[in-house]
């Protein structure tokens, strides 16, 4: 098996999704690190210009957004499963309204005043000048705006208080008596409130949720070893990307597009959200969950760059 590349850096949420479920797996992986503000110009090579965190490398194929990295570690290893057998729509589900509501509301905790101060009490004022920009970047052109702090302090209590009275009643973990994908994408945005001294006290009310926490982390992160980002793009450029043969074998449904494209039409992919800069390529592969494009790059050779459908737009270019 080719070796798992995670690009990311310490203090991302969803990177420390990815490594989460990395631990849960007990996968080994190799560790790159990469800067939390553009320019990206290594990852870049590998993406074609999608910047957001995390990034999946496993030779020349390059998995984007965690909700797609999650079902890439299934298809490597079934067991344990992100997504219970009989329960996938309800855990999908699950995630992806973390991973967007649950994350909105702990990042405008963070962003409170003394959340910002503590956070970035070390860091220089350009290199604070520069994170501002990149972000306030990151957020235009997207549907995706910034959750007020005001609003995200009211409706705090609905969203902890739902998840203490399910943690209070039910099953250690959110689906049952095993972690899966909804306790990874409730956690990560719980664990970047707990990151802050300054803000972490908005989990204090909810005994239950931080027991359920502490569950969650004993997952680890696995064995992970440092690459530099060098090193993983001549990975690339000496591997081939999977065979499309292979993930058609891994479909159990028959897939037609409702818009008509076919493999080998120009076209770009981007995130509907956020983040919505457009990568261009060659549609090699899609079904009901994922997109994959054939790129050219002069540092990274051919690679196949993966989407998730969800919450990415594609278009034909021309």
């Amino acid at each position: 098996m080719q070796e798992l590349i995670l690009h990311h850096y310490p203090q991302s949420p969803f990177a420390e999704k990815a490594r989460m479920m990395l631990g849960f797996k007990n996968l080994p992986w190799r560790s790159v690190i990469i800067p939390a503000i553009m320019p990206k110009p290594d990852l870049t090579a590998l993406t074609g210009g999608y910047r957001r965190t995390p990034v999946l490398q496993i030779g020349a194929d390059i998995y984007c957004d965690t909700a797609l990295i999650a079902r890439r570690l299934d298809r490597l290893q079934s067991l344990p499963a992100l997504f219970p057998e009989g329960q996938e729509a309800v855990a999908a589900s699950a995630a992806q309204f973390a991973d967007q509501v649950l994350f909105q509301h702990a990042v405008a905790i963070n962003f409170q005043p003394q959340g910002l101060a503590e956070r970035f009490k070390d860091m220089p004022d350009a290199a604070k000048t520069a994170f501002a920009a990149d972000r306030k970047a990151l957020f235009t052109g997207g549907s995706a705006s910034r959750l007020p702090s005001h609003q995200a302090l009211s409706q705090w209590p609905s969203l902890l208080g739902r998840l203490e009275q399910q943690l209070s009643e039910s099953g250690s973990f959110l689906l049952g008596e095993e972690p899966s994908i909804v306790d990874f994408a409730y956690y990560h945005p719980l664990w970047f409130v707990a990151s802050n001294s300054a803000v972490a006290n908005a989990l204090d009310p909810y005994p239950q949720v931080l027991e359920w926490m502490n569950a969650v982390a004993s997952c680890g992160h696995g064995d992970s070893t440092a690459l530099d980002a060098s090193a993983a793009i001549q990975i690339a450029r000496d591997a081939t990307p999977e065979s499309v043969a292979v993930l058609q074998d891994s479909q159990k449904l028959p897939f037609t597009d409702p818009e008509g494209l076919t493999a080998g039409q120009t076209v770009t992919i981007s995130a509907t959200d956020y983040g919505t800069e457009p990568v261009t390529g060659t549609l090699v592969y899609q079904d009901a969950e994922e997109i994959v494009i054939s790129r050219e790059d002069d540092r990274a050779g051919e690679v196949h760059v993966h989407f998730p459908r969800f919450g990415f737009s594609i278009q034909p270019t021309g």
